[in-house]
């Protein structure tokens, strides 16, 4: 077990997508849900400016009596966060829990804030397309593709039941034809989930966001109705992209005069992605051809890459993703993404899926037709088990070929900090293990990563991801 030295102080900082006015509330949320949240556990000691900047300072305790931390978070973006510990030997573990919980704590108030904030995103030179919830056939089909194409299995089921009401044995055959277009033209269908376009002429993916003061918020969303932000967003648009204009706190401030709302610049926030050098850098470091990169204007963080081989292939980015990364977590993100490409993952993925449907068809049946359900339960475990294993290696060649491990780990703490609370009880990391899901649980992929050291070196990265995942489920157990 590793121990902090005593009485040295631990540094950190914690990256925040939060505008400059927001920051000071922070520290209200750090103490009201998690200080007051265990009083047991931790000792509030003052809140105040230390050189012009909000600063909140508490004891967390140990349970046994045994040590103690001091902390400092210092409002600021990136957050200042200070650890000191106290003279008797700390865990180094205990202190990462709690650097930990800060980050979650932080990441919950920034989903608090995204409620009440205003999202504009736009590409030069392409048509508006204001953020909108996916309609059930989009999810549908973002499942289908930015799963890797896992969920191919569930639909190959219902599909080859009507294939084989129809064709009798040929269907294996049709099945598997049906199974490998859509691999070979995943590309193009990723292509269609796209909203803009971006490319060495058009590379960059333009951001603002403008805060709604939660109670202020609260206040009016009773007299306009819960949709007021979705109201106000619409006028701005109306205002500012309609007639060519990007928009400014001045002209948004004319639309939320109407609703008692003053546009205050320290709200706002904007920023300036340019998302096609980030994929051509990660596409060079693996020296594989420039793929086609497609951006889609939802919330949602998350990115994909899709195609039979990396000759073609396309990588998708949300602008929830570019909201709350920075772009050395978004390059690591994607090298994630070109580790596919590089191993083929598409096209292994079929021939495992492929596989299990010749074996149910053709040496299976019998026990299948007795026991579907059992059968079911079965291999949708294995196949999904399985599928881990590729998605641990994307993660572990993006290490060793980008070799920032820890800045990975980094990005999927903030894009997966809901799945990092299910995970945090021992019970629900087996439930983790267990989900139909072909990516491994979030605190088994971060722990995983945050242990590498750099530069990474394994020589056969698939053989070496299956052992960690094996190893991360049996510890789970």
């Amino acid at each position: 077990m590793e121990y902090v030295e005593k009485m040295s102080s631990k540094i950190s900082t914690i990256d925040t997508e939060l505008a400059p006015a927001e920051l000071p509330d922070l520290l209200n949320f750090i103490h009201q849900y998690y200080i007051l949240s265990s009083p047991g556990l931790f000792r509030f000691g003052w809140k105040g400016t230390v050189d012009k900047q909000a600063t909140l300072s508490f004891r967390a305790l140990d349970p046994e009596g045994l040590w103690w931390v001091d902390v400092n978070v210092r409002a600021t973006s990136p957050i200042q966060l200070e650890m000191r510990p106290s003279s008797g030997i700390v865990q180094q573990e205990a202190m990462d829990r709690l650097r930990d919980d800060l980050d979650v704590t932080v990441q919950l108030y920034e989903d608090k804030i995204r409620k009440t904030t205003l999202y504009f995103a736009w590409v030069e030179g392409e048509k508006i397309v204001p953020e909108t919830i996916p309609s059930m056939k989009r999810r549908s089909l973002n499942k289908l593709f930015r799963g890797n194409m896992i969920v191919m299995y569930v639909i190959s089921i219902a599909i080859s039941i009507a294939l084989f009401s129809i064709l009798g044995w040929y269907a294996a055959i049709a099945m598997v034809g049906f199974q490998l277009a859509t691999v070979i033209l995943a590309d193009k269908i990723v292509m269609k989930l796209g909203n803009w376009k971006v490319d060495s002429k058009n590379p960059y993916v333009h951001l603002l966001q403008y805060h709604i003061p939660i109670d202020r918020y609260v206040e009016f969303a009773k007299e306009y109705g819960k949709d007021l932000v979705e109201q106000m967003k619409t006028e701005v648009y109306q205002k500012t992209f309609a007639v060519g204009i990007e928009p400014t706190c001045e002209l948004a401030g004319e639309v939320f005069s109407k609703y008692g709302f003053q546009c205050v610049p320290e709200r706002m926030s904007t920023r300036k992605v340019n998302v096609f050098d980030i994929v051509k850098r990660a596409a060079e470091k693996f020296g594989l051809p420039i793929p086609k990169v497609v951006v889609s204007n939802t919330m949602l963080p998350n990115a994909a890459a899709a195609g039979p081989s990396p000759n073609y292939g396309t990588v998708l980015v949300t602008t929830g993703l570019l909201v709350q990364l920075n772009d050395d977590e978004i390059f690591n993100v994607i090298g994630h993404e070109m580790g596919h490409l590089k191993g083929r993952d598409s096209l292994l993925l079929f021939g495992l899926m492929s596989s299990e449907f010749m074996l149910r068809v053709y040496v299976l049946l019998s026990f299948t037709i007795i026991s579907p359900i059992i059968y079911f339960m079965v291999a949708m475990g294995v196949v999904y088990f399985i599928a881990k294993f590729f998605e641990a290696r994307a993660d572990l060649h993006s290490a060793v070929v980008i070799g920032e491990p820890q800045v990975l780990a980094e990005g999927l703490r903030k894009i997966g900090f809901r799945r990092l609370q299910f995970e945090s009880a021992p019970q629900s990391r087996i439930l983790a293990w267990l989900m139909w899901d072909p990516h491994p649980p979030v605190y088994f992929r971060i722990s995983r990563l945050e242990k590498m050291k750099t530069p990474v070196k394994v020589k056969h990265l698939l053989i070496q991801s299956a052992k960690d995942v094996f190893s991360g489920f049996k510890s789970a157990l």
